[in-house]
């Protein structure tokens, strides 16, 4: 390998790249993109002839060795089945999402704010037949859970938590009952 001052190097056992500024030997000295300079043994260094970006913009995705790849190697069938798609309704109650600024809004006006929200996306989701809806209120000091629950307690579904991997504990998952009688 024949390194030239200006060429773009990496670092083979670092996360350090940069350009080629002075070479003594064996020893080559590699200016960073934060203008620090290190120096490396010639055997330490490799070449960059293309970015990692541009290898992966203009990939061939009709490769014929990944083609060959994927043909050996045939996708498992699952046993698992979905019988249908199902429609999830994702709330996100945070005030940030539901109004440019909070200025001027109290806590009360933004809880309201909040469970207005709520409000219309259940009576919305009754009125589509959507079967669930995700409510993300965060976790906070269970303000907004709390009266999130009791709103719900006067609607025809069923509530739980939302799945803690997904969400954490700052989610209730609600059931809409189609046929509440």
């Amino acid at each position: 390998m024949r390194l030239e001052i200006g060429q773009k190097v990496a670092v083979l056992d670092d996360v350090l790249k940069g350009k080629v500024t002075n070479i003594k030997g064996d020893i080559i000295s590699v200016e960073t993109s934060d203008g620090m300079i290190f120096n490396f043994s010639k055997s330490e260094l490799v070449i960059i002839e293309k970015e990692q970006y541009e290898l992966t913009k203009f990939s061939d995705i009709n490769n014929p060795l990944l083609n060959e790849k994927i043909a050996v190697n045939p996708s498992k069938k699952s046993f698992f089945r979905k019988e249908k798609e199902e429609v999830v309704l994702e709330v996100d109650l945070h005030i940030k999402k539901l109004t440019k600024s909070v200025k001027g809004l109290d806590n009360y006006d933004m809880l309201n704010m909040q469970l207005d929200t709520a409000k219309r996306k259940i009576e919305f989701a009754i009125h589509k037949r959507i079967p669930k809806i995700i409510f993300i209120h965060g976790v906070g000091e269970g303000v907004l859970k709390t009266e999130l629950h009791y709103l719900l307690n006067k609607y025809p579904v069923n509530y739980y938590d939302a799945s803690y991997k997904k969400y954490g504990l700052g989610a209730t998952e609600v059931y809409v009952l189609q046929n509440p009688n």
